[in-house]
């Protein structure tokens, strides 16, 4: 009996409860956010290498040498339009996807499956498919843009070896694998507006692209909007495409920051400039953040 009043009392202090539930997020936060976060900080200001793990204070020569590298500003630039692009392309086509996905047809679970198999594919694994793919002498789609006479008998398009096709190449494995996370996401905002809203619209006349842009593009807008944060988040800190890809290459024309950090920081063997580098996704993920949540809170005060 004392044992089921102490139960009951704790549940009734609401206060109590909300931060029990809240514990475990906040200790996975800090563990696996807050306290690699900090260690980037005490590297970046240290002379820490791999041949060399005393940390020795270094202040600002790190930043120093990492804002004097060609590379880095033409990471962050490729960092920019990499994202840029992939995040416009993600959504248009998510909410193209999702259209497609709430349709109602025969077989409409199969196609669900097909769509979802880029996103729960490895990276790694599919990047490899791709790498083959794209193949500069054995590629199956330069095959078939001969077939098509768009390619001469011996020419090659070269997808990984030409700096502009390299980046194009890298965006488009890039959009293909994060789509059906943003269909998906945005399949759920489709499927949440009720059916009388669409059905008034329709009695009043109005057609599919009125309906389209006048009904359901504004109710699903901050749900897009999500779909594009967190596709915005996994766009600028993954290097998993590019190293298996390209590697950065050719000639550093594909480098973005997270690649550029692990080859400097890791491969490299300077740990600390590696972790200067990488701090510069933090204020850039942020502001990028920053931006889409205002845009989300605007939308629903709409």
């Amino acid at each position: 009996m004392v044992a089921a009043r102490s139960a009951r009392r704790l549940a009734d202090r609401e206060g109590l409860l909300a931060w029990l539930f809240l514990l475990p997020s906040v200790v996975y936060i800090v563990a696996l956010v807050g306290l690699p976060f900090v260690l980037a900080i005490a590297l970046a200001v240290s002379d820490v290498t791999t041949g060399d793990t005393s940390f020795d204070f270094a202040g600002a020569r790190n930043f120093e040498r990492t804002f004097a590298d060609p590379v880095f500003w033409r990471s962050l630039s490729n960092t920019v339009v990499f994202t840029a692009v992939s995040m416009v392309l993600i959504v248009v086509l998510g909410k193209v996807l999702a259209n497609i996905l709430v349709a109602d047809f025969r077989g409409k679970w199969l196609v669900r499956l097909l769509v979802l198999l880029p996103w729960t594919t490895p990276v790694a694994l599919s990047s490899i498919s791709w790498l083959w793919l794209l193949d500069s002498i054995y590629s199956p789609i330069d095959w078939v843009l001969r077939q098509f006479g768009a390619l001469g008998p011996a020419q090659n398009m070269y997808w990984l070896g030409e700096p502009g096709l390299a980046m194009l190449s890298v965006i488009a494995v890039h959009v293909w694998r994060l789509t059906p996370l943003a269909a998906v996401i945005t399949m759920v905002g489709l499927l949440a507006i009720p059916r009388e809203i669409e059905e008034a619209a329709r009695v009043d006349g109005a057609g599919f692209w009125r309906r389209m842009f006048e009904v359901t593009v504004p109710l699903v807008l901050p749900i897009v909007a999500v779909a594009a944060l967190f596709g915005a988040i996994f766009t600028f800190t993954d290097m998993a495409v590019v190293r298996v890809l390209t590697r950065g290459g050719p000639n550093d024309s594909t480098q973005v920051l997270a690649s550029w950090a692990f080859y400097r920081g890791i491969e490299g063997g300077d740990v600390a400039q590696g972790a200067a580098i990488a701090l510069f996704l933090f204020p850039l993920l942020l502001a990028a953040a920053i931006a889409i949540l205002r845009a989300v809170r605007r939308l629903e005060v709409l």
